[in-house]
């Protein structure tokens, strides 16, 4: 069987992520030590008790790729090897980890940095972000277009052909809203995010971030990569100039899974918190097998699938 793991994004962190796990397993026990280490501060008590912390961005990045590493290890460990990856937004990191082309250590230290830069870039309260549901791709870049002489706004996250999320400076997001009203869009909810990610506001952040990844060496990838800004094939070359620009520009995972399902992949398995990805592949194809790891249930599930049951 031909697999693709894809990896958690933002977002889809909560209390407790990965506890059951991290009880049972030394190998996600140790992950999380790997983590703790490298930053500084306890990763388990972020992940496991009660704070604030978990849901600010420069916490909230290192946290998801140690819990979605921690599960992949354990993966790995019981024989299960993808053929491709692929992640969404902060995700991308996790399957460069898998792929081989970065530490965890280097990872989870450059995504703690990139959380904060994404933060002073665009500080909480800053533009905002709504989904718009069921209507074409051209008529919302269209409708972004039009708004754009009163800011920032575009398309920032391609979820699935039903799901399109648009970001950018306020007056910009909320013109390009109206002009989506006018020409019947009925479905459209405004976003709680801690700002417009994947969107020109980030520009600044990328241009940091561009620095950081100066200092990283990127190895040979053993596992193809999906990139979210192409959709296509990571080559080494071009992991830096991807990962600059993935920050400012919109994320492409309804064309990633379609790339995915063109490498005659028979089932997809989100590895980290949360099940969003398994719902928007769903969306995308409802044929594909898809199966998720984030608990002891979902992991046998997972396993049942992998082995064929």
């Amino acid at each position: 069987m031909k697999t693709a793991f894809v990896f958690s994004g933002q977002g889809a962190q909560y209390i407790g992520m990965g506890k059951e796990l991290f009880d049972q397993e030394n190998i996600i026990q140790e992950t999380f030590q790997e983590a703790s280490d490298a930053l500084g501060y306890d990763m388990a008590e972020l992940c496991f008790t009660e704070n604030d912390r978990l849901n600010e961005t420069m916490y909230t990045q290192p946290a998801i790729l140690t819990v979605s590493i921690a599960f992949y290890r354990l993966l790995q460990a019981k024989g299960y090897q993808p053929d491709v990856v692929a992640g969404l937004s902060l995700g991308e990191y996790s399957a460069l980890v898998a792929s081989g082309a970065i530490t965890f250590k280097e990872a989870v230290q450059l995504v703690e940095k990139r959380g904060k830069l994404m933060t002073e870039a665009a500080p909480s309260g800053t533009g905002k972000m709504v989904a718009v549901m069921n209507a074409e791709r051209s008529l919302i870049e269209a409708c972004c277009q039009k708004a754009s002489d009163l800011g920032i706004v575009s398309p920032a996250n391609y979820n699935t052909p039903q799901q399109i999320v648009i970001g950018g400076e306020t007056p910009a997001v909320d013109k390009a809203v109206a002009l989506l009203t006018e020409a019947g869009v009925k479905r459209m909810i405004p976003l709680k995010v801690s700002g417009p990610f994947h969107t020109a506001l980030l520009k600044p952040a990328a241009e940091k971030l561009a620095i950081e990844l100066e200092n990283i060496n990127f190895a040979e990838m053993t596992i193809p990569v999906i990139s979210n800004t192409t959709a296509q094939v990571m080559a080494q070359a071009e992991i830096k100039v991807l990962l600059e620009k993935q920050v400012m520009s919109a994320v492409r995972f309804a064309d990633s899974i379609e790339t995915i399902e063109k490498m005659n992949v028979d089932a997809i398995i989100e590895v980290g918190p949360g099940k969003t990805l398994t719902g928007f592949i769903k969306k995308i194809d409802k044929e594909i097998k898809t199966a998720r790891v984030e608990d002891e249930k979902t992991l046998s599930e997972t396993e049942a699938l992998l082995n064929g049951r």
